[in-house]
């Protein structure tokens, strides 16, 4: 099996941009095995825009909305990341739906504050998918790294990590706890996808010795 490569990461983004912040600490320290070198968002007020100039990240904004279709919009996406030659696309609380353009299957991540499938979809993000979890009284949550598809939250899954919930804590308690298995699972799954130790098939994602 070849050496890790180094890839080039483009990195999606719709609110305060603290996973691309990880992402960016990561890269620069040699614990992640890529570089981050185009940001998008879907929001042109999105604080992770000006966190992405702070760390010198090249970064724009497309609204959804200043498209004609969602056809459209995933288009001019994907024609950006190709631009910059981007080997893995990695979500990163990004809100807007992106069908995913031919060529790009089994290239664009993301990761969901919660134990997919549950407590997923359209309208569960933020502190909406840890409330929601609360109100439902499970003992664990967690998140979830998978390929993204054409569905919110949904895909195969690479991996997962867990974190008890206690019945005094409160959304925001585990949403924090959760954030702090995020910073390490989702560079995990990046560093496996340029070590090619994802395999893909029947819908599902081995990881590979």
């Amino acid at each position: 099996m070849s050496a890790p490569r180094r890839l080039r990461l483009g990195v999606l983004v719709s609110g305060t941009g603290r996973t691309l912040e990880n992402f960016a600490a990561l890269s620069r320290s040699g614990l992640l095995r890529g570089e981050v070198v185009l940001v998008i968002s879907s929001s042109r007020t999105a604080y992770a825009l000006e966190r992405a100039a702070l760390l010198g990240l090249p970064a724009l904004a497309l609204a959804p909305r200043s498209f004609p279709s969602e056809a459209a919009f995933a288009a001019e996406v994907f024609r950006r990341l190709e631009k910059e030659r981007v080997d893995l696309a990695l979500l990163a609380g990004f809100l807007a739906r992106l069908p995913i353009a031919r060529g790009w299957r089994g290239r664009v991540m993301n990761i969901h504050p919660a134990l997919l499938p549950g407590f997923g979809g359209k309208g569960f993000y933020g502190l909406r998918v840890h409330e929601a979890v609360r109100a439902a009284g499970v003992k664990v949550s967690g998140c979830t790294v998978h390929f993204a598809d054409d569905e919110y939250d949904h895909g195969p899954i690479i991996l997962q990590r867990t974190v008890p919930v206690s019945f005094e804590d409160s959304a925001e308690d585990i949403a924090h706890r959760v954030f702090e298995k995020e910073k390490t699972a989702y560079p995990e799954a990046v560093n496996l996808y340029a070590a090619e130790r994802l395999l893909h098939a029947d819908g599902r994602v081995q990881v590979l010795p």
